[in-house]
């Protein structure tokens, strides 16, 4: 099934709902959001674009980001959303990759695009009225490229099939929306904000953009208020950063779910104490996408610290193990019908990342006896000093607990002696032995810090993530 005929049921059902927002400006109520989407697809097929054919988009967040999409879908074809934060020699290289057959830019990322020598379209098109041609639910929907922090970035492939599944596990795992909801789309719509558009659709709730085209605290909170019964998507940083802006709790506020790596436990107490019964968690990857397991809000405002430190249980699309004794640390594994079949044209990848139908996530963690599943770092980041495993997680929760430290990431440096050893990088105003106390008192002995680098600030991808291969690469350098 076509994805983009949830957008032409709620047309047809309730039309004149509100639906597309640039801030409180309304853009088009259901009716015109479908038939704009409509003469996308329309003017797509007759430059011939059809089934099966990539379509790019790289632009900041507005209503028009939207009408794009699901005209991209209504062709037939597929999605290829670009993080708009992404330099303009990545997003060509992306768009390369993927053999698009056009792209729509704006702004600053159509400069970008150009300077590439790739020529893009700015404007919102419009041809003759064309609905939703039919897919399988194994047709490509979306081809998302990974962060590529380790390299180049791999396209993965999503279906029309896995994104139904997903949303439908939302509604069972996650959350209810109804169509008084309003999604906010603070976050990248590229990306895990941009997926959760779906169940807002099928249910016919109303899409906001900030006005901003970004992340802004008080934007935000000014529009909860207005628009009400707000549902969000935030990486840790956004909801760290939320928490701090400000005092009081956000009424508007209905629902943030929060994924991109698991909330440090102080952050999320703190986060939780502010703005109250709205947090639930989520953990997934690109490869199974926002679907791998679900932490619901009871379990995010319960006095269980072990479950709130944890990622929650599989999802209902999907079965979770790790690849260990019970209760010993080892990869995560995933498989179900929200899992991807591959990587674009990458057989080498694909290969070594599915095996035995088993999705291997790299990230390593802990299943408890009643399947909560807790996080304890990509495989790759593993520290192992004198035969015994460091978990970088487990030092960084703990030195967030002392006194000035406002940011922590570790990561492992070679040492002749022991194969490495565990040097904590730290934002904040604090001391070198008072840290060092510290861990003494809250982790073993050979899991502390042997050194620790003060520094402004700690390097970050465009979605926020600490790149801890610049840490080790400066390490190296040293």
């Amino acid at each position: 099934m076509n994805l983009g005929h949830w957008l032409e049921r709620s047309a047809a059902a309730e039309g004149a709902r509100p639906a597309l927002f640039l801030g409180e400006e309304m853009v088009a109520d259901y009716a015109a959001f479908h038939a704009r989407a409509a003469r996308v697809a329309g003017w797509l097929a007759a430059q011939g674009v059809g089934a099966g054919d990539r379509v790019a988009i790289y632009r900041l967040n507005d209503p028009d980001w939207l009408i794009l999409f699901y005209g991209i879908w209504y062709a037939g074809a597929v999605a290829v959303p670009i993080n708009a934060k992404l330099h303009g020699r990545e997003a060509a290289w992306i768009i390369a990759n993927a053999d698009a057959s056009l792209t729509f830019a704006a702004g600053a990322q159509a400069a970008g695009l150009q300077a590439e020598g790739i020529s893009a379209i700015e404007d919102v098109p419009e041809g003759p009225p064309m609905g939703p041609l039919e897919r399988a639910a194994g047709d490509l929907a979306w081809l998302f490229y990974t962060s590529g922090t380790t390299g180049r970035p791999k396209g993965v492939m999503i279906t029309h099939g896995m994104l139904q599944s997903m949303a439908l596990s939302y509604f069972a795992d996650v959350d209810q929306v109804t169509q008084d909801d309003t999604a906010l789309y603070a976050a990248p719509l590229s990306h895990g904000a941009g997926i959760y558009n779906l169940m807002h659709v099928l249910k016919g709730a109303r899409h906001v953009c900030p006005v901003s085209k970004g992340f802004d605290p008080a934007e935000i909170f000014a529009l909860a208020a207005h628009h009400g019964r707000v549902h969000m998507f935030a990486a840790p940083t956004m909801v760290t950063r939320m928490t701090a802006h400000g005092a009081g709790p956000v009424p508007a506020l209905r629902t943030v779910v929060y994924a991109g790596g698991p909330m440090y436990l102080e952050d999320i107490l703190a986060a939780r104490a502010r703005f109250g019964d709205v947090f639930v968690q989520i953990y997934g990857q690109g490869e199974c996408p926002m679907a791998i397991t679900a932490l619901p809000r009871a379990d995010v405002m319960g006095v269980d610290m072990a479950r709130l430190g944890s990622v929650g249980r599989a999802q209902s699309c999907v079965e979770v193990r790790v690849d260990a004794a019970p209760g010993k640390a080892g990869e995560i594994l995933v498989r179900g019908a929200a899992v991807m079949p591959g990587y674009w044209r990458n057989p080498k990848a694909t290969a070594e990342t599915i095996r035995d139908g088993w999705l291997h996530t790299g990230d390593v963690g802990v299943m408890d006896a009643a399947g909560y599943l807790t996080l304890h770092d990509r495989a790759k980041d593993l520290i192992i000093t004198g035969g015994s495993n460091v978990y970088p997680r487990e030092v960084e929760e703990a030195l967030l607990r002392a006194a000035g430290v406002q940011e922590v990431a570790v990561v492992g440096r070679r040492h002749p002696d022991w194969g490495e050893e565990v040097v904590a990088f730290v934002v904040g105003e604090a001391d070198a032995a008072a840290l060092d106390a510290h861990c003494r008192d809250q982790i073993a002995r050979f899991k502390a810090p042997k050194d620790y680098i003060f520094v402004d600030a700690l390097p970050k991808n465009n979605y926020g993530k600490v790149l801890k291969t610049e840490l080790r690469a400066r390490l190296a350098e040293t």
